[in-house]
């Protein structure tokens, strides 16, 4: 199975459709007046349905077992067709797109069944996904809003080439594969000055995103939340308590970070830990749905 324990839980929706072709008006009128004689068409088959929803991942080899807490399953007939609309929500890691058409897929299959000793020539049709919504997808920004961004690390040891900065790198990538180009990358010392000197520079500069890396944690030197925080012109409290929650479910020490994130102008500021494996969780954690602060601090409509 896929590997989705980097992911975050969202509401998540789906609705997907099947169409059921009779050939007869008599077909139509069996069903609407409950003369089948297996029973009650529509009855059946929502039951049907609600059972293949749920039993997704035990038919479906890759599909992930999640909580299924809203499903809804309505009829439509049309002439000589009977449309299955199947809407599924649930609040998880991965969507239920396949669960939908899982169960519209089932629906169709029951109605099939029952009303093939009354019509020879029923046909199943058009299975479907009609909408989708949550998960990253929706917050995904194009190449189109040329978004700039500028990551510096924190840390006197790289600083002294005694050691290889890795999160910083590793942050560029992420930001690239988001179509965000990294247009300055520097490494400084653990000290208030250097932090100071490259937050008035990089504001001024008006780049979107200003990313520190390292300084976060509780040693004598990690200085980066205290000297960013003043210089901060609205605190985005939420955002790393959102980061924070996210490490402490994969890393019991991510409790101890100290990082902090807020507006600058029209520049969102960012403080991650200088581990590169805390740095890409908080980046996972946090993006791209914390793009949407550039276009509220620009008085865009969502």
């Amino acid at each position: 199975m896929v590997n989705i324990t980097h992911k975050s839980n969202s509401l998540r929706k789906a609705i997907a459709t099947a169409v059921v072709k009779v050939s007869k008006e008599e077909t139509i009128r069996a069903i609407e007046q409950g003369l089948v004689p297996k029973g009650d068409v529509f009855s059946f088959a929502k039951v049907a349905a609600l059972f293949a929803i749920k039993k997704t991942s035990d038919i479906i080899p890759d599909c992930h077992p999640l909580p299924i807490e809203y499903a809804d399953v309505r009829f439509s007939v049309i002439e000589l067709a009977v449309e299955i609309f199947v809407e599924v929500h649930t609040i998880y890691k991965t969507g239920v797109e396949v669960e939908a058409m899982h169960g519209a897929s089932v629906a169709a299959l029951t109605l099939y069944d029952m009303l093939k000793p009354i019509d020879k020539q029923v046909e199943i049709q058009n299975i479907r996904l009609i909408s989708k919504e949550g998960g990253k997808s929706d917050y995904k920004i194009n190449a189109d809003h040329n978004i700039t961004a500028s990551v510096i690390v924190c840390s006197d040891t790289v600083s002294q080439k005694l050691a290889e900065d890795k999160a910083g790198l590793a942050l560029i990538e992420k930001l690239k594969g988001l179509f965000i180009t990294t247009t300055h990358y520097h490494i400084i010392p653990d000290t208030k000055e250097a932090v100071e000197e490259q937050v008035s520079l990089y504001t001024k500069e008006q780049n979107h995103i200003l990313i520190f890396v390292g300084g976060t944690g509780v040693s004598p030197r990690d200085i980066t939340p205290e000297t960013i925080q003043p210089l901060l012109e609205k605190e985005l409290t939420g955002v790393m308590e959102q980061a924070r929650n996210y490490g402490q479910e994969r890393m019991p020490y991510a409790m101890l970070s100290r990082s902090i994130a807020g507006m600058i102008g029209e520049t969102l500021v960012l403080s991650f830990p200088g581990s590169d494996k805390a740095a890409k969780e908080y980046f996972d954690a946090l993006f791209p749905q914390i793009l949407h602060s550039l276009k509220m601090v620009k008085g865009e409509k969502h």
